[in-house]
């Protein structure tokens, strides 16, 4: 799997460490990003099909 790296402001970091660790929705700050990064995805894909592109 191919690793990024990036810069991301302190106050977004804080907040999705809120969301991570045991009984939460994501595993690790990693599995968050990449959560996002999917649901993005998904809701381009559907801008892209109601736009019939």
């Amino acid at each position: 799997m191919p690793k990024i790296s990036l810069d991301m402001p302190r106050e977004l970091v804080e907040d999705l460490k809120q969301h991570i660790g045991e009984d939460k929705k994501f595993v690790s700050l990693a599995d968050a990003v990449r959560s996002a990064c999917r649901k993005l995805l998904d809701q381009l894909d559907e801008i892209d099909r109601r736009q019939g592109r």
